[in-house]
């Protein structure tokens, strides 16, 4: 093999990104259903809140700040508003997050160009982008874990965000930061993937199967 085929193919191999999908990606409706009260919220009901079973919190354990109200469970909200909710992403990380889901628009398989698609689940799948910001409104830091949001499609199916490898510029994914003190905030876009061509109905806080879910509606862009 010459030397100049050689970078070639070490050039093109460079540009390989990969895209990362957790197990969570192919849970069922199953899931979805285990809510407290019975059968979880619509996904394409929007607007006025529900009217809770049960309390706003999953814990009792996390101090709310004064004047902080939390979001009750099995709220439905609309693109741009805002929910207030406990977050508790381990034993000793805890704290009150404010979620904005702003908007939604759907993606082109194009735009995965030099990305490895390496399966027919990727390959035959519909991607969503959706623009979120988190702000710590508690009193706990919370860095390093993920936007503790999900997609819900048309089969009522919880959809990870998708973990990417390196940047993807269409919907610069990320954490939240290492450090996510109260009083930080963060503006982050989230890729979700829908199998089969699927739609994207909701974005959905879910902390645990027995939380009713806080729900985000509205048109997606295309």
């Amino acid at each position: 093999m010459t030397q100049a085929r050689h970078n070639e193919r070490v050039l093109f191999s460079s540009r390989l990104r990969k895209i990362v999908l957790p197990a969570a990606a192919v849970l069922v409706a199953a899931l979805a259903a285990g809510c407290s009260g019975g059968s979880s919220p619509k996904a394409g009901e929007s607007g006025a809140s529900a009217s809770p079973s049960s309390s706003p919190s999953p814990s009792s354990t996390v101090s709310v700040p004064p004047g902080v109200d939390l979001t009750a469970q099995g709220t439905n909200l609309n693109f741009g508003d805002t929910a207030t909710v406990i977050f508790e992403p381990t034993e000793n990380k805890a704290t009150v997050l404010s979620l904005t889901v702003k908007n939604a628009r759907q993606g082109r398989l194009s735009d995965f160009k030099g990305f490895i698609l390496d399966d027919p689940y990727k390959k035959k799948a519909t991607y969503y982008y959706v623009k979120v910001r988190v702000k710590n409104v508690g009193t706990g830091d919370v860095g390093g874990v993920p936007v503790p949001l999900w997609g819900v499609n048309g089969a009522n199916t919880l959809l990870p965000a998708v973990n990417f490898t390196s940047t993807f510029k269409k919907c610069t994914s990320k954490p939240l930061p290492k450090k996510f003190a109260p009083g930080d905030a963060v503006d982050t876009c989230l890729v979700y993937l829908s199998p089969k061509h699927g739609s994207l109905e909701a974005v959905s806080y879910r902390p645990s199967q027995e939380f009713n879910p806080i729900q985000w509606t509205g048109t997606v862009k295309h």
